[in-house]
């Protein structure tokens, strides 16, 4: 009886806190931690990124049919035992300590997202900035299985970020029409980095997020 109390007692403070956060993220009141700030590389300027987004193909969002996950293979192998999500783990938490196989045992990370801080890596998830799926609806699904996995783990663009885990699956597959950050003060820096990966790697979008992400872009 004591385990299930404690595992109710601790879903019970954990949706508490996703509660506050939220709720103080969606008022502008939330301060950006100073010691867990996820760091993903930099992406283009807001003006780059409006010339970029400029430059894209507007064309009505493809279909998700023949659309898996498993075609976008990750999470593979970077470096010794590391795979991607590891790698993402170290990079963006703080104090990260990690055993011998790679898996984080313990560290910090901040989601700008919802403006919550993280002590367990497994309520940390590593999100694409530009989905798989709407990668795949965007012209992904044209792609060789290598491209699709360089996309998946791309380390180099501002792609992979560790967030909140379920702040990242209600964002799920949606475009910047559909869902933004939660802290309004982050939107600018998503828009950039959505923009800058969609650019690089020759991606779609369609008119509606397109219009989104210039209404985020012109407010920079």
């Amino acid at each position: 009886m004591s385990g299930v109390y404690a595992r109710r007692s601790r879903g019970v403070r954990r949706a508490a806190v996703l509660a506050v956060t939220s709720a103080l993220a969606m008022a502008g009141l939330l301060a950006t931690s100073p010691t867990a700030q996820a760091a993903p590389p930099t992406p283009v300027s807001a003006t780059t990124a409006r010339s970029y987004l400029s430059q894209l193909t507007v064309s009505a969002e493809g279909s998700s049919t023949g659309y898996s996950r498993d075609l976008f293979p990750h999470w593979i192998t970077q470096s010794g035992a590391c795979n991607t999500r590891e790698v993402v783990l170290k990079r963006d938490g703080t104090n990260v300590v990690q055993d011998s196989s790679c898996a984080a045992t313990s560290g910090r990370w901040f989601s700008p997202y919802d403006g919550a801080t993280w002590s367990a890596a497994s309520d940390v998830d590593i999100d694409h900035i530009v989905p798989l799926a709407e990668a795949w609806r965007s012209g992904a699904n044209s792609w060789t299985t290598s491209k699709r996995q360089q996309f998946a783990n791309d380390l180099t663009r501002p792609q992979l970020i560790a967030v909140t885990d379920n702040v990242n699956q209600s964002k799920g597959d949606q475009d910047p029409a559909e869902w933004l950050p939660p802290v309004t003060s982050y939107r600018c820096m998503y828009a950039r980095m959505w923009v800058h990966t969609k650019y690089y790697w020759n991606l779609k979008v369609d008119s509606a997020e397109k219009s989104a992400l210039q209404s985020i872009l012109n407010g920079c």
